[in-house]
């Protein structure tokens, strides 16, 4: 179609013969139009009537939507004429048009507004038209230019006129249609609109949506612009914006079969967890939906969010209002006019004569008859008077609209306004530059207009024609007499931005608690979120669990090794450092074993030293003694050195100490036992006494063997530093709250071991060698006793390994192990003290008499068996 500045190009001709036809057919068949006289004609679409049926253009009359709308532009024609500021010298005039609610019949009742253009651009062919006969063509009378349309109501009908009406560059403003596609400048760049478009309205819903914390919703429409437009701009937006899914899109037909209502039910079913539903629908399909909704039994179910169609009215609701309860609808601001009240109740018959619909409004109104309209088909309907009075004889409140219709008509005058001053400077009334009136500049100063409206609210337009967007929200609310009043409730409003009372808001259920309309319930701390392939708003919750912390709704990763989870996983915090301390219980036991055996390693040494000379201290090897009990001494002393903290020094000294004592001990009970043994082995073969039995040899091979333990150990400190650690694998216990860090000295539990290996195969050695020398005659009388030494420390070893190592992957390991440790050398320590050294020394101190030299041996006996040296394992006093 061409623009309209092509107007004139030869397509355009072509059409003006049908266009022509069409409008004198319609004009022909119209039910009559209001006419006011003016310099400026303004034409006028209302829906007075509804729909016809049966074939019938026009249907019954509609009061508020048809007669107030009307009456409004009257209204505000009246205003504006009385107002000597604005459009001085200049009357605007006006032809209103019925649309009947109907977009074809609209579009032959729009066609008369471009008569006098199709006339101006066919009066060359004029003088060539004839009428059979000869005669000439009779001509009536050129109808008004109309320079600006307001109207029409719905959608569908303004843009059947638009189109019509951008072929001959005449602006429109609509006071009531609000569907998107009227925003495409390309195609309806004469239309401009005083209500915000369905885009600004399915903003304003997407708001509401995401400000409630629902994700997950339906969408139902009634077939049709309205409808459908309506909720592609609400999917199209919610899709930019994010966070909101649709779970279904359902149309309701145009002409829906029986049933139909409880299949949209059952449809919005299937997916229970989308209770949200956002309706665009008209209020006859609305009230359908909520009856399918009681009669499912699903009262409570649907949270409904409403369109404008929906707003605030009482009829989609009415005998409902349990189904509606906690519906929120949105509804264009707006405001009640009282100037308008005040005009509308003093219209009466005989000051509103310009109506032609005024007398049918009076019969319906009133429900009266008028005398002569017609005989009176039931003797129950009275005779009108003419003396009633609209709001005394009748309810009246003011049509919704209202405030728009008055908006749109002072748009166009404030636009003529600003014109007449530019193109007429210093000018009362119309100068020739506005006659006629161009569309197209006219265009250009209606979208320039800024003025506040009616209701004291500015009034201009966008590139596209649009008012600005400005809602109220309302709730649906029940009824509570303690509370207050039910019904339509305002808790928000929206202007480019909401702003949602959400304390105002009631739900059935707990009133203050907003309901859920989600497809996944919102996961908890400490779990992420696994989505539904397909499906952003769907997902599984999965816990964060071991040692793994949230890092973001989508997101589990491992706490860094030094660091646990919180208790509810969303973030990791230090593992406690734990180590044997002195106070702690798993120390009482070896540190009070320690103690007691120092003191009596003390006692013994001190009561040895006093009686260095008598016989049973030479008897018992005096050198070697000293040796084995200062080793004792070192194996009682270790457990200080295990309790303490470790550090770069106390590890150096457990790595040297804790071997050394056991080596310096063992090797002393095997250079013992080994000359025991050899001294028998010799007596049996020669009375010669074998080599390296002296006490000097006896300390040189004590300290032989002591010296390949620290010469090991010395090599071990050289090539690897000692030094503390914090070991956070030994405690990383399957329960994170049970995990520990644990301080130790960087030996692990086989170096630990490997540290006493050499002592074990002193042990083990001198074991052999009691074994060997069991059989030895009384005169060497430390054989047996250092015989049942190294089994019962066997047996202690033995019993130490197993608990040592069972306890590895215990919790209290480092207690458990640390205490075995030191309990066991303890007791392989008293077992030597006690077994080799509590009985001289209870002889010594309690029974001094047996502390002396007994007399020799018959000479069979030392003839048998060699006697050893002087002094060193003879036969002592009993």
């Amino acid at each position: 179609m061409a623009r309209p500045r092509s107007a004139r190009a030869p397509p355009l001709v072509a059409l003006l013969p049908p266009l022509v036809a069409l409008a004198q057919a319609g004009v022909a068949g119209a039910a009559g139009s209001v006419r006011l006289a003016g310099g400026l004609t303004l034409g006028g679409l209302f829906p007075v009537h509804a729909r016809g049926a049966a074939g019938r253009a026009c249907g019954p009359l509609k009061k508020e939507q048809g007669v107030h709308r009307l009456e409004a532009m009257l209204y505000a024609l009246d205003r504006v004429n009385a107002d000597p500021e604005l459009l001085p010298g200049v009357r605007l005039g006006a032809r209103l048009l019925d649309t009947c609610s109907r977009d074809t019949y609209a579009l032959e009742q729009a066609l008369s507004f471009v008569q006098a253009l199709i006339r101006g651009r066919g009066d060359g062919d004029e003088a060539a038209a004839r009428c059979p006969g000869g005669g000439p063509p009779l001509l009536a009378a050129p109808p008004e230019r109309v320079v600006a349309v307001v109207g029409a109501s719905a959608s569908s009908v303004s843009i059947m006129v638009a189109n019509v009406l951008r072929l001959f560059a005449i602006p429109q403003i609509s006071y009531a249609s609000t569907a998107p596609e009227l925003s495409d400048s390309t195609r309806y760049d004469f239309f401009s609109r005083v209500v915000p478009p369905d885009s600004y309205q399915a903003q304003a819903m997407v708001d509401i949506v995401r400000a409630l914390g629902w994700n997950y919703v339906s969408t139902l429409a009634s077939e049709g612009n309205y409808g459908e437009s309506g909720v592609e701009a609400f999917v199209q937006i919610s899709r930019e914006a994010g966070g909101v899914c649709i779970a279904q899109s359902i149309k309701i037909p145009r002409e829906p079969k029986p049933g139909e209502f409880s299949k949209v039910i059952r449809r919005l079913m299937e997916t229970p967890n989308a209770r949200g539903i956002i309706i665009f629908a008209n209020e006859d399909d609305i009230r359908r939906v909520l009856e399918a909704a009681r009669q499912a039994n699903l009262t409570g179910h649907f949270l409904w969010v409403g369109s404008d169609s929906w707003g605030a009215k009482v009829s989609p609701v009415l005998n409902l209002e349990d189904v509606a309860v906690g519906a929120i609808t949105i509804l264009p601001k707006r405001a009640s006019i009282d100037g308008f009240d005040q005009y509308f109740m003093s219209r009466s018959l005989e000051n509103n004569r310009r109506n032609i619909w005024f007398a049918e409004f009076w019969e319906e109104n009133f429900n009266c008859k008028l005398t002569g309209s017609g005989t009176l088909s039931d003797d129950s309907t009275r005779k009108c008077t003419g003396e009633e009075r609209i709001g005394r004889d009748s309810t009246y409140e003011q049509e919704g609209k209202v405030q728009f219709v008055i908006d749109a008509v002072y748009a166009i005058a404030h636009a003529l306004h600003s014109m007449q001053q530019d193109l007429c400077p210093g000018h009362t009334g119309l100068c020739p530059a506005m006659e006629p009136t161009d569309g197209r500049t006219l265009l250009q100063y209606i979208r320039a207009v800024r003025f506040n409206g009616s209701a004291g609210t500015p009034v201009m337009f966008n590139e596209n024609g649009d008012a600005p967007g400005r809602y109220d929200i309302f709730q649906y609310q029940a009824a509570n007499g303690s509370a207050g009043s039910g019904g339509y409730q305002t808790v928000g409003q929206w202007a480019e931005a909401l702003r949602l009372d959400v304390e105002a808001l009631q739900w059935s259920g707990d009133p203050h608690e907003v309901p859920q309309s989600q497809c996944s319930l919102p996961c908890g701390p400490g779990e992420r979120k696994k989505m539904v392939k397909g499906v952003p708003c769907c997902w599984h919750c999965e816990a964060c669990d071991g040692y793994r912390f949230q890092v973001d709704e989508f997101t589990c990763e491992a706490c860094p090794r030094d660091m646990r989870p919180t208790r509810n996983h969303t973030g990791c915090r230090p593992t406690p450092v734990v180590t044997l301390t002195w106070s702690s219980p798993w120390a009482a036991p070896p540190l009070l074993l320690a103690v007691l055996g120092i003191v009596a390693t003390t006692t013994v040494v001190a009561t040895f030293m006093r009686h260095n000379n008598t016989p049973i201290v030479r008897a018992s090897g005096r050198e070697l003694s000293y040796v084995l009990l200062t080793g004792i001494f070192l194996i009682y002393a270790i457990t200080f050195l295990m309790v303490a903290e470790p550090g770069a020094a106390v590890c150096a000294a457990r790595r040297l100490l804790l071997g050394l004592g056991t080596t310096l001990s063992y090797s002393a009970l095997l250079t013992k036992t080994n000359r025991i043994y050899r001294i028998f082995e010799q007596g049996k073969r020669s009375v010669t006494p074998p080599p390296f039995i002296s006490p000097t040899s006896q300390l040189v091979i004590t300290f032989s063997l002591t010296f390949v333990q620290v010469v090991g150990v010395l090599a071990w400190l050289g090539a690897q530093p000692p030094h503390s650690v914090i070991d956070y694998e030994e405690q990383r216990t399957v329960d994170p709250e049970q995990a520990r860090g644990v301080l130790k000295c960087d030996m692990s539990d086989l170096s630990l071991i490997g540290c006493l290996g050499y002592s074990f195969l002193l042990m083990v050695t001198c074991t052999v060698y009691a074994i060997k020398a069991r059989g030895v005659p009384e005169t060497f009388n430390e054989a047996k006793p250092i015989g049942f030494t190294m089994y019962t420390t066997c047996i202690v070893w033995l019993a130490f390994v197993p608990i040592f190592f069972g306890t590895a992957q215990s919790a209290e390991k480092i207690y458990i192990q640390t205490t075995t440790l030191t309990v066991s050398l303890s007791l392989s320590a008293s077992v030597s003290l006690g077994m080799l050294y509590v009985p001289k020394t209870y002889v010594i101190l309690f029974h001094p008499e047996q502390n002396v030299q007994k007399r020799k041996r018959s000479l069979k006996t030392t003839s048998t068996v060699a006697a050893p040296p002087k002094g060193e394992d003879a036969e002592a006093p009993k």
